[in-house]
């Protein structure tokens, strides 16, 4: 067996690390066997010398990404054993095959015990996101470990790192192609629905597969109504609300791109035509052109407000305008859908901005449904900051 670095804790920093929480903080170390490069697979020892665990090392805060608690070898068939594991759990929700949705999350970074490690299947095709150092080093193995799993139902596999990789570690050519070859694109099905999904061009991996089972509440919710969606990106949303039976639907995003792709959508599911606009526009500079009650169904889906804990007051501030501002122009009786995807925003401090937000509106507001990321984003039990997705519907008076 391989023999990897050591990192020794200091007394008594190895609780959470007993509890399986899959990182190890740069503030826990006491010392290092050797000079450690980024990326590098090392071993975790308490201050008494036992092991406790196995993962990959990285500048920063958080210094170790656990990949295991045991002393494993981390080869080809421990990679292809992880990937098996992850495909098992997406056929177990009835993902594979379905004829209705061909578009999901394999791999979901810690809820998977992959940390630093993304991969979205489109298709025929997997989209592979590293956001750490370690697991760009491991491509050659993620990738064969995608082929063995997948036999001939995959034909492509594509490099989409170049926005994830921590301190932009060298990445010239860190987009691509690894396996296959393909055109950046294809038409996917989502719940029945039809989306253009650029992965060489697109935000994330092309497509905010997170939001699936909330788009299937929004179409419940859309029948009659008057919908806005804003930060629409793709137009989600507006698409599951124009099926729903939505009265009209109005895509709002700063990117014109964006909105190009909305029309785009909206002509693959309604070729005949569909009471849709689209607007290339700042969400609060359109929702100034609102009139009081034009819309008794608003989205709220914006960008993450803050990447991590140093800007979080300002993030929070954000929210609470952003609602405040949507609950001032909503008809009587709307419904307002509204998220989060900052995984430096509590559930609490989220629904204490919407609250905040509820007051200075001066609205009375009832909490419908509260609402996370779908199934196959799952949650490590260990690792609670996995959720990183919150939502709430709200209906106002």
């Amino acid at each position: 067996m391989k023999n990897y670095k050591q990192i020794f804790l200091k007394k008594g920093k190895q609780e959470s690390l007993l509890r399986n929480h899959p990182w190890v903080f740069s503030g826990a170390i006491a010392r290092v066997s050797a000079p450690i490069e980024e990326g590098e697979i090392v071993d975790v020892f308490t201050a008494e010398g036992d092991f406790i665990a196995r993962g990959h090392s990285q500048v920063g805060s958080i210094a170790v990404r656990v990949l295991t608690f045991e002393q494993e070898q981390i080869d080809q068939k421990w990679w292809n054993s992880r990937i098996a594991s992850a495909l098992e759990v997406r056929q177990s929700l009835g993902l594979i095959d379905n004829p209705q949705t061909t578009c999901y999350r394999l791999v979901h970074g810690e809820g998977d015990n992959l940390p630093g490690l993304v991969v979205d299947v489109y298709g025929s095709t997997a989209v592979v996101q590293c956001h750490s150092v370690g697991m760009y080093m491991s491509l050659e193995n993620i990738v064969e470990a995608l082929k063995v799993n997948y036999r001939e139902k995959l034909t492509a596999i594509y490099n989409k790192s170049s926005q994830t990789l921590p301190f932009k570690a060298e990445i010239d050519d860190a987009d691509g192609y690894l396996w296959g070859e393909g055109q950046g694109e294809e038409v996917v099905l989502e719940g029945g629905h039809k989306f253009a999904v650029n992965w060489a061009k697109g935000q994330k991996t092309g497509f905010f597969i997170d939001q699936r089972a909330n788009r299937e509440l929004v179409g419940r919710y859309a029948k009659g109504r008057n919908l806005l969606n804003t930060f629409c990106y793709t137009g989600g949303f507006s698409i599951y609300g124009l099926a729903g039976g939505a009265k009209s639907v109005t895509s709002v995003d700063s990117s014109g791109i964006a909105i190009e792709l909305v029309d785009r959508n909206v002509e693959l599911n309604f070729p005949e035509g569909a009471p849709h606009k689209s607007a290339a526009m700042d969400t609060f500079d359109f929702l100034r052109t609102v009139e009081d009650g034009e819309y008794d169904m608003i989205i709220l889906d914006p960008p993450a407000f803050a990447k991590h804990h140093k800007v979080l007051g300002n993030a929070l501030q954000g929210y609470k305008r952003l609602n405040a501002r949507a609950m001032e122009k909503i008809a009587k009786g709307g419904i307002l859908f509204t998220f989060s995807c900052s995984q430096a925003v509590s559930k609490e401090q989220f629904r204490l901005a919407v609250f905040s937000a509820a007051a200075i509106a001066g609205r009375k507001v009832r909490i419908l449904h509260q609402l996370t990321q779908p199934t196959d984003h799952p949650i490590n039990i260990y690792h609670p900051e996995g959720e990183y997705l919150k939502g709430l519907v709200l209906y106002v008076e």
